[in-house]
């Protein structure tokens, strides 16, 4: 006979066995390993992680080890900063944003580090566009961070992880990036 709560608070054993759910969520499908170096980004705020994304961006080409490119990228974790302002198109249930998404951030927030699919569209945001220009893409990025960091209004909730407080949202934001930028590398250029 299936275990029914009696109560709204969950217990111990419930808030493991969906720890262990998230455990399972950090899996990257998408991502494809291009060598035992690939470089794992580790950031705790937007500032180290946009100083990143300008090195990045220096680089006369960059190789990806996902089916986005650079641009595409940049436009989605700008997307991922503007609807944390402005709210997600389709969110999550709220069930599932107060159990298995709340979850998945604690594991991320107390591993330092997210690990998701690298070419999962957020729900409902537009497409992708491959061609999109690089240039712009990084402006569009730039821009909302700025936007984040100067915001003094409510925080919509994220779509997956629930209500999160400012300087939670920013250590989203900040693995999001480091996420995503693990997959892209310099390539050396004769």
């Amino acid at each position: 006979m299936p275990h029914i709560l009696q109560n709204s608070r969950p217990t111990r054993r419930h808030v493991l066995a969906l720890t262990g759910i998230a455990a399972l969520a950090t899996a990257r499908p998408g991502h494809v390993h291009a060598s035992e170096a690939d470089q794992v980004y580790v950031f705790s705020n937007l500032p180290q992680a946009m100083h990143e994304v300008k090195a990045l961006a220096q680089a006369r080409a960059l190789r990806s080890a996902t089916q986005w490119n650079w641009a595409q990228t940049l436009v989605h974790a700008a997307q991922s900063i503007e609807y944390s302002m402005t709210g997600y198109p389709q969110p999550k249930s709220v069930v599932f944003q107060h159990t298995v998404g709340a979850a998945a951030f604690a594991v991320f927030d107390w591993r330092g580090r997210m690990s998701h699919s690298l070419v999962e569209p957020i729900p409902g945001a537009p497409a992708l566009n491959p061609t999109a220009d690089a240039s712009q893409a990084l402006e569009r990025l730039e821009i909302a961070v700025v936007r984040f960091q100067a915001w003094t209004g409510a925080l919509q909730p994220h779509f997956a992880y629930g209500a999160l407080s400012k300087p939670a949202f920013e250590r989203a934001h900040a693995m999001h990036l480091a996420d995503h930028l693990s997959a892209f590398h310099p390539d050396s250029v004769s």
